[in-house]
């Protein structure tokens, strides 16, 4: 490692210091990503060899330190230990990165194969190694494909059990923290329009789709196609700026 300039240094001890894995391994991997962090971090996890990292026995003996006491599940009181132990708010993005790599099936709480098989896939079977995972998991929210994922994910994970659609409020409070990650500037006057014109609980489809207009429509409006195939909610929302005067011809306004 010697003869690596010190961008390459710091970038080696940086993925040997994430993953647990060897200069050797770390060297294969940034050389195989051009030196991107993120792709290294990508080539390493889509590889086997990162569950070898784990121990059972580890992983058995951290999931019963959060499990709960009267069923086998982790439940909200054993989360919020796990949170303060790895030192992150439970309303921190990052939790629900978590939740999406373990494949939780609802919010707060983890069932012992979707704990466990999350960990292992991470390559996780100690609180310090998840301590140290906790960058990764954040950068992975920069990642546009990856954000879309976790976005879909986070649909199922927040409704409640036995419903097709996502209460409006937990649907607020998911866009509000997602969309401060991705930064729509419209997403408080579409929480604002929803709470005053729809009031009612929100579609898959009109979820799927609105990470899809913040993401191709200009926040001016500017490309918006009025014949486009919007859910009607989307096409009321561009009437409802209009109507109030944020957006004008083609801009915002600039206290907005």
């Amino acid at each position: 490692m010697n003869k690596l300039g010190r961008g390459h240094r710091d970038k080696v001890q940086q993925f040997m210091t994430i993953t647990g894995a060897s200069e050797k391994v770390a060297l294969q991997a940034l050389k195989s990503s051009d030196w991107h962090l993120d792709g290294a971090f990508d080539i390493f996890y889509s590889q086997p060899h990162a569950k070898s990292f784990t121990d059972t026995r580890h992983l058995e003996e951290f999931y019963n330190r959060y499990k709960d006491p009267y069923t086998d599940m982790i439940m909200a009181d054993g989360i919020t230990t796990l949170c303060n132990d790895l030192q992150v708010d439970p309303q921190d993005i990052v939790m629900l990165v978590v939740s999406w790599h373990m494949k939780a099936a609802t919010m707060c709480e983890f069932s012992k194969q979707e704990f466990v098989g999350g960990l292992q896939s991470l390559g996780i079977d100690s609180l310090e190694k998840f301590r140290e995972k906790i960058p990764f998991m954040r950068s992975e929210l920069k990642d546009d494909q990856k954000f879309k994922e976790i976005y879909n994910f986070a649909f199922c994970w927040a409704k409640e059990k036995g419903q097709k659609s996502l209460a409006l409020d937990t649907a607020i409070g998911m866009w509000q923290l997602l969309f401060e990650e991705k930064q729509w500037p419209l997403v408080e006057h579409w929480c604002q329009f929803l709470q005053a014109r729809h009031n009612k609980a929100i579609s898959r489809d009109t979820w799927s789709q609105l990470l899809e207009f913040a993401r191709s429509v200009d926040p001016t409006l500017s490309n918006y196609d009025a014949e486009g195939a919007w859910p009607y909610l989307i096409d009321e929302f561009v009437e409802y700026l209009t109507e109030n005067g944020i957006i004008q011809k083609g801009r915002m306004k600039e206290w907005l």
